[in-house]
């Protein structure tokens, strides 16, 4: 899915995304992420914020670090294109209202739904050597919602993989609207719904909804959206007003304080590692976005090709060698074929093969580093940039805490 383009006069619709900061930034963040943010300014309010509390969620002992990092990485940002006269540019611990929110949607988000995110388990195996028994690192995807909910976003740029934490988002806000955007009489008009399903199918119904809300479970839902699906055809009084009103009731919904943001799914160049595995700093296999033009090309030239390329004669298979992924980034249709016929005949070596890479990416940084240089000789500006961009932010924040505090009757 690509950007769309606003119409009209209808302002733009808010876009929410945020970066961990791991400090100066490599080419897999640019083309996993970073390329698209660029993209999508043009067309959207966009909203930039640096995850700090976030990292502290796996790195709480690595204080030290944070603040370079915080602003190696801003610096990216604006290298790569981020223009803060377009978007929103802000620090996340800057603003209390993301921890305010953050602990008001605890009180009513089950335990169940931080437990069966796909990425906990699977970040307590790779982690093993910290200490991620902590109620920051289970509840990471909550403060995650209360980012993207405190900023009433409309998307959320992710790649498919990451569409499950949107996804929770969205039953979380389902979940606070059912609990504090009902009106006064919701409770008498839910009643008088499910006498109308009749005792058995009313208690299957509530049984189903349950489940649902307690587990997240599809079955259940499935289930439940059955039984009213069947009602709308044998039900004697049934009206569609009944349907959508206990569908709601049966995802947690109520009148919408926060909104439900939807997932924009983004055109993502997947960039190896210099090795072939994944690009990670851990794995020390990244190129750097502002990496020094004679390091990329030494980086580039070590970089492993075919194992069955022993001598210069023999022939190969680019689809064995990691230097073609980059190809697929990096190149033209022509350069590719060039690189395809060459290594399948040994009509071309592999440092020729190479060449190509190196040209392309040392292109690709040059504006980098002529955009970053005066950002690094006067690291105020880049501060100034950040302060006037969470202020911003402050003021859309604070907005959206007093509708929230005056739905769950805290606005005394």
């Amino acid at each position: 899915m690509t950007t769309q383009a606003v119409s009209g006069a209808r302002p733009p619709q808010r876009v929410l995304s945020g970066m961990r900061p791991t400090g100066a930034l490599h080419l897999g963040h640019y083309h996993g992420a970073l390329k698209n943010w660029v993209r999508l300014q043009a067309a959207y309010e966009c909203f930039y914020f640096v995850a700090d509390w976030h990292a502290l969620t796996t790195h709480y002992q690595s204080r030290e670090v944070i603040e370079k990092n915080v602003y190696d990485m801003v610096i990216d940002w604006l290298a790569a294109g981020i223009d803060p006269e377009q978007c929103t540019l802000f620090i996340q611990s800057r603003l209390p209202e993301h921890a305010e929110l953050f602990t008001l949607l605890a009180m009513g988000t089950p335990l169940g739904w931080l437990e069966r995110m796909p990425t906990y388990k699977d970040q307590i195996e790779k982690l093993k050597d910290r200490d991620l028994a902590t109620y920051g690192f289970l509840g990471y995807p909550l403060l995650q919602a209360a980012d993207i909910l405190i900023y009433k976003a409309a998307f959320v740029p992710v790649g498919e993989d990451q569409a499950p934490h949107v996804e929770i988002t969205r039953e979380v806000a389902r979940r606070f609207n059912h609990l504090y955007g009902r009106s006064a009489d919701f409770e008498t008009q839910i009643a008088a719904a499910l006498a109308k399903l009749g005792k058995d199918d009313a208690r299957y119904f509530e049984k189903q909804r349950k489940a649902y809300g307690e587990t997240g479970a599809a079955e259940a839902l499935a289930k439940a959206e059955a039984l009213l699906a069947r009602a709308a055809g044998a039900v004697a009084g049934w009206t569609s007003d009944d349907g959508e009103l206990l569908a709601g009731h049966l995802r947690g919904s109520g009148k919408t304080v926060l909104p439900e943001p939807q997932v924009l799914l983004t055109e993502v160049s997947k960039l190896p590692g210099l090795d072939g595995e994944k690009m990670s700093k851990s794995y020390g296999n990244t190129i750097a976005m502002r990496e020094e033009p004679a390091e990329v090309e030494r980086k580039i030239r070590k970089m492993p090709t075919d194992p069955q390329r022993v001598r210069r004669t023999d022939v190969g298979n680019p689809e064995h060698c990691p230097v073609w992924q980059f190809h697929q980034v990096y190149s033209n249709d022509e350069v590719k074929a060039w690189v395809w016929q060459g290594c399948t005949t040994a009509g071309i070596g592999c440092l020729d093969c190479k060449q190509p890479v190196i040209d392309a990416i040392k292109a690709e940084q040059q504006p980098w580093r002529e955009r970053a240089e005066p950002y690094l000789s006067d690291p105020k500006r880049v501060h100034w940039l950040v302060e006037v961009g969470t202020e911003r932010a402050r003021t859309v924040a604070r907005e959206t805490m007093h509708d929230v505090r005056e739905a769950m009757g805290l606005a005394y």
